[in-house]
């Protein structure tokens, strides 16, 4: 399996549910910015709440950073619209929750259990030009976590600014990086 780490988005055109309306997202939507693309497997299930609500929590925070998030699973739009309506987790959703019904966007992403016709957890970090940063799949019964993964969204976006310094494990905003040279080859 090829890495899909600085590669462009492939195309994609879709339905989702956001701030009340069902809205047209493409491809296209995820160049000039940063943007999260975050895949769960179903609606009305389990541990998928759970995620999306802390995604949902720290949301400002994302948006503070410039970053949009982009929620998707393999249900339509008309069934996002039906369970933010009735779940009180779900309402706290302000991002785009993206229907992938035919399963195009989870296979272009590589995320598509195709004998349940359903996405595995993915999350996938694109910076403005439209390529993938960062790659996460989680088994399904394995949640994430948002803070993490603001955290690591902090950490692309000083790399990207700062050619030729790294972040090391652990590393916060504001914490000290790394310039990778040869004076530093077994002295860490």
């Amino acid at each position: 399996m090829a890495s899909l780490i600085n590669t462009e988005v492939k195309p994609f055109k879709a339905m989702a549910f956001h701030n009340g309306q069902f809205i047209k997202v493409t491809d296209a939507d995820l160049k000039g910015k940063w943007s999260i693309v975050f895949f769960y497997p179903a609606d009305f299930t389990f541990v998928c709440p759970t995620e999306l609500g802390d995604l949902a929590d720290n949301y400002p925070e994302f948006q503070k950073m410039g970053v949009e998030v982009y929620s998707v699973s393999t249900d339509t739009h008309f069934t996002h619209k039906a369970w933010h309506d009735t779940s009180d987790t779900i309402k706290k959703i302000k991002f785009p929750m993206v229907g992938d019904p035919t399963g195009t966007i989870s296979r272009n992403f590589e995320v598509m259990i195709e004998a349940a016709g359903l996405a595995e957890r993915g999350t996938f970090v694109i910076d403005p030009s439209g390529k993938i940063q960062l790659v996460e799949i989680n088994a399904g019964g394995i949640g994430r976590d948002a803070t993490e993964l603001l955290r690591k969204v902090k950490a692309a976006q000083y790399v990207a600014s700062h050619p030729g310094e790294v972040c090391p494990a652990k590393w916060k905003e504001g914490d000290a990086t790394l310039a990778p040279s040869l004076e530093l080859v077994g002295k860490i």
